[in-house]
């Protein structure tokens, strides 16, 4: 059986299917990813990405944080993709039960998506260290330099960084999981931990993997596609 076909068939099957994301659901709406070729990690900066990542960095470098963070993560004008409007549909089916990504470009939610576990947090909620005011995302990225609070405290994203705990959406990801009958994990190589780790903790029906390249989970899968998502999706029904 073709494989996008099989992909189809156990879809219509299930009932309690939860979708796992990573950087590679969004490259179709023109957002660079971490470990592709054109990814972050392949472009020399100053410091590692990760310690420019981390809140060590947010700190102490705080200039030098939102220059970073401010040009690579401004996905304001983005939009949902094949794969973001796909998963609405199936939301819609109340097939889907949830939508856990590792992604904090909120497309998910543009594209009307309702149970979305932002793990990583999103460029969207952003708050004074200090005092807690909360500002928008287009204040944040429409502001000169790094961008301070009216009380003059620093405006941290609510994106999780390098040193910093998950969110309680963590934890809600894996109850998601463990309960689901079909896992469907889709652009992610799944070498971050503990998001990675994720998916151990399924034990349904289904486990399928979707990516460009092979990741450390395939031998555990029950369907794994070597094949670009906006090719998949654009042929489910």
């Amino acid at each position: 059986m073709d494989e996008i076909k099989q992909l189809q068939k156990m879809i219509d099957e299930m009932n309690n299917i939860v979708f796992f994301g990573g950087a590679g659901v969004s490259t179709d709406s023109g957002i660079r990813d971490y470990r592709g070729k054109n990814g972050l990690y392949r472009t020399k900066y100053k410091y590692p990405v990760e310690y420019m990542l981390s809140s060590n960095m947010f700190f102490q470098h705080n200039q030098e944080f939102y220059e970073f963070y401010k040009s690579n993560f401004n996905c304001l004008n983005a939009e949902p993709n094949i794969t973001h409007k796909y998963l609405k549909k199936l939301e819609d089916q109340h097939k889907l039960k949830a939508i856990v990504t590792q992604n904090i470009d909120g497309l998910h939610r543009k594209a009307g998506s309702k149970n979305v576990l932002e793990i990583h947090g999103t460029i969207y909620h952003n708050h004074c260290v200090q005092c807690g005011k909360e500002y928008s995302a287009e204040e944040v990225f429409q502001s000169e330099k790094s961008f301070r609070c009216i009380c003059g405290g620093m405006i941290k994203p609510d994106v999780v960084l390098y040193g910093e705990m998950l969110p309680d959406s963590y934890i809600l990801a894996q109850e998601y999981i463990e309960k689901a009958d079909m896992l469907i994990v889709a652009g992610t190589s799944l070498t971050v931990e503990p998001a990675s780790s994720l998916v151990r903790l399924f034990h349904g029906k289904y486990l399928v993997i979707l990516n460009n390249e092979s990741t450390p989970y395939d031998k555990m899968a029950d369907l794994v596609i070597y094949k670009p998502l906006k090719e998949i999706f654009s042929k489910l029904k």
